[in-house]
């Protein structure tokens, strides 16, 4: 069994960060409509913080839209001792704060990203995590098992995992399983 330390460096807190940013977009009001938030990682919400945050603008956006998504998806489905790409052990959570500092620091090697992700229009979310290269081909075939629980709210992943890079791609393309302003939320049950 893997102590807490190795668990902490084993993951890409950069790589969750492109998942949830994916996510995040894809879950707007002018996309599948999951949660509250109507383009504000998308080219208006740029505009708008732009002027105020001409460095951070981006990072602005992403942390109100993960925060509004966290929030939707806690109050869908929020089973205890699972973990969720919104929700993830508190160690975890912790690393992925303590890098924002540095992705700032980085803002332009991010611009690339954020523009991919500004004009996202697409319902089919697994083709752009492939598109974007988040998701492997085994990666999208692992989540087309994947199935809706039976109350259509949550997407369970088969047995108990720990937190890997593999495991939050697969919570992260488990939500092409939500429909338009229907929310189904991915989640794995931890050891």
């Amino acid at each position: 069994m893997q102590n807490e330390s190795s668990t902490v460096t084993s993951l890409d807190p950069s790589h969750l960060l492109r998942l949830r940013l994916v996510v995040a977009r894809a879950g707007e009001m002018d996309n599948a409509c999951w949660w509250n938030t109507r383009g504000l990682l998308g080219r208006l919400g740029g505009l708008a913080l732009e002027r105020g945050f001409p460095k951070t603008h981006w990072f602005s956006q992403a942390r109100a839209v993960f925060a509004v998504a966290t929030a939707r998806c806690n109050e869908v489905f929020a089973p205890p001792g699972c973990m969720t790409l919104w929700h993830l052990p508190a160690n975890l959570e912790e690393q992925f704060e303590l890098c924002w500092p540095l992705w700032i620091d980085e803002s332009e090697a991010w611009g690339d990203f954020f523009a991919k992700i500004e004009s996202l229009q697409s319902l089919d979310l697994l083709s752009v995590l492939v598109h974007l290269g988040l998701v492997t081909p085994v990666g999208v075939e692992q989540a087309k098992r994947l199935r809706r629980g039976a109350d259509g709210r949550a997407v369970p992943l088969t047995g108990v995992h720990r937190p890997s890079n593999e495991v939050l791609t697969l919570l992260a393309a488990g939500f092409f399983r939500g429909e338009k302003g229907q929310l189904a939320v991915p989640y794995a049950r931890t050891e």
